[in-house]
C-alpha cells in the first residue's frame, strides 16, 4: 500500500557510528519502499552552514538522500534545533524540498500538520528566548559570515553548555503544554500533528473545541530507533 515515512532527531555525527549506520540502513531497506520520507528536524547534530557541505560525515548523508530522491522516493526537510541553518545549498545537494515549520499537508486525505516541535515547548522559558535569538535574520546573517572554524567553536560552546543546563531542568518543562498544542491545532483548523524534539514517542489524543485531534511524536534515534508509517488506514511506529 502507497505510503509515508516520518523521521526526526537523527542527530547524525561523526561522533555517533551507530545512528549513522541505523541512517544507512534506513535508507537501504525501509525508504525506497515509501513515496515519501519528512525529515522533521535535527537530521544532523549541529548544522554551522551549507559552507560545511563536503564534510565527509555530511557528504555521507547527502549522498545517501540524494541517491533515494533519484530512485523516486521524494525528500523533505525541516529544520530543528540542532540543524537550524541548513539552506537551500543543502536542499538542492539532497534534491530535497524545505519545508516551513510549521507545514500544513494533505495526507492520504487527512489534514496533517508537520512541526519539529520545540515551539510547543512553552514551558522552557529560556530555550524561548534563545530559540528567539537564533531564529532571528541578523543573527544568523552575521553568524554565518564569520569563518567556519570559528562557527564550529561556538557551537561546540553551545551544544556543552545545552547538556549541562538540561541536568538542572524538570524534564516536564521540557516537554510541550498543552495549551500551546491546542493553540497550534486550532489555528490550522484541527488537523492531526506529528512532530519531534522531545524525544517521547507515542500517541496522544487532543479535544480541542469538541474536536478530537491526534498527536504523534516521532523518536530520536541515539535511543529509539524508530520512523512513523502512515497510509490511507491511519499511521503507526515501526521500529528498527
Amino acid at each position: 500500500m502507497p505510503h509515508t515515512l516520518f523521521i526526526s532527531d537523527l542527530h547524525l555525527s561523526a561522533e555517533q557510528p551507530h545512528s549513522m549506520a541505523m541512517f544507512q540502513h534506513f535508507i537501504a531497506t525501509l525508504a525506497p519502499q515509501a513515496e515519501a520520507i519528512y525529515i522533521l528536524g535535527d537530521l544532523f547534530e549541529y548544522w554551522a552552514g551549507d559552507d560545511d557541505l563536503h564534510d565527509p560525515c555530511h557528504d555521507q548523508v547527502v549522498a545517501a538522500l540524494r541517491g533515494l530522491a533519484r530512485h523516486g522516493t521524494r525528500v523533505y526537510l525541516m529544520h530543528g534545533n540542532r540543524d537550524l541553518l541548513m539552506g537551500q545549498a543543502l536542499a538542492h545537494a539532497c534534491h530535497a524540498t524545505l519545508l516551513d515549520d510549521p507545514a500544513p499537508i494533505a495526507l492520504y486525505g487527512m489534514p496533517t500538520l508537520l512541526s519539529h516541535g520545540d515551539t510547543l515547548c512553552t514551558g522552557d522559558a529560556e530555550y524561548q528566548r534563545y530559540r528567539a535569538q537564533v531564529h532571528d535574520a541578523d543573527f544568523q546573517r552575521q553568524f554565518l559570515a564569520k569563518p567556519l572554524a570559528e562557527r564550529k567553536a561556538y557551537i561546540a560552546q553551545l551544544r556543552s553548555r545545552s547538556m549541562a543546563e538540561k541536568q538542572g531542568k524538570d524534564s516536564a518543562i521540557m516537554d510541550v503544554n498543552d495549551a500551546a498544542v491546542a493553540a497550534l491545532l486550532r489555528e490550522h483548523a484541527y488537523p492531526r500533528l506529528i512532530h519531534g524534539h522531545t524525544h517521547r514517542p507515542g500517541r496522544h489524543e487532543h479535544l480541542v473545541d469538541g474536536h478530537l485531534c491526534e498527536r504523534w511524536v516521532l523518536g530520536d534515534w541515539h535511543q529509539q530507533g524508530s520512523a512513523l508509517r502512515c497510509d490511507a488506514r491511519g499511521c503507526s511506529t515501526i521500529g528498527f
